[in-house]
């Protein structure tokens, strides 16, 4: 079977630990949020939180429960941090992407307490858009600027507080370490 960068095409990893480990993968996939500017953080949150509902509405389709609400969970998580990073004071357009979040918020929780596949849908509609908007402004923003110095906290970005992982620990709680 043929490698790839995240496995080993089922062999695993007895015969010696290869660059495929998971270990490394998560310091990877760790080592990259830590050190991402911040429009490229925000983009990473909408790409995965894009991911997690696609993923649920596929198991609601399906019907399997426990992975649809693993994702629409995930995604509640992911919606609940672009809530709390958001500055509502900073600019106008704030309280308005505030309502959407919320009530993309509303729609998951109620996704998946009612295992209906049509609000997760609703969601996805109305998110993919803002997903898409959020990367032509990142892209937008000039390349040479360095990244943003981390605050006093010790943190990287004041938004990445789920990904952000006591010393020693060994992932956040997004699923991005």
């Amino acid at each position: 079977m043929t490698s790839t960068p995240f496995g080993h095409g089922g062999y695993g990893n007895s015969y010696g630990g290869g660059y495929g480990s998971a270990a490394q993968r998560n310091q990877y996939l760790a080592d990259s949020v830590l050190s991402a500017p911040p429009a490229r953080l925000l983009t990473m949150l909408y790409d995965r939180l894009l991911l997690d509902l696609g993923r649920a509405e596929t198991a609601q389709q399906s019907a399997n429960w426990p992975v649809a609400s693993e994702n629409l969970l995930h995604g509640q998580a992911i919606i609940a941090e672009l809530i709390s990073s958001l500055k509502t004071d900073a600019w106008d357009g704030a309280d308005g992407l505030l309502g959407l979040y919320n009530y993309a918020f509303t729609a998951l929780v109620n996704a998946n307490i009612q295992r209906d596949p049509a609000l997760t849908r609703e969601a996805i509609e109305l998110l993919e858009p803002l997903r898409q908007a959020w990367h032509e402004a990142a892209a937008a923003v000039p390349a040479a600027q360095p990244a943003a110095a981390a605050p006093a906290t010790g943190r990287p970005f004041a938004a990445a507080g789920a990904w952000a992982s006591p010393a020693g620990s060994t992932g956040g709680s997004l699923g991005f370490g």
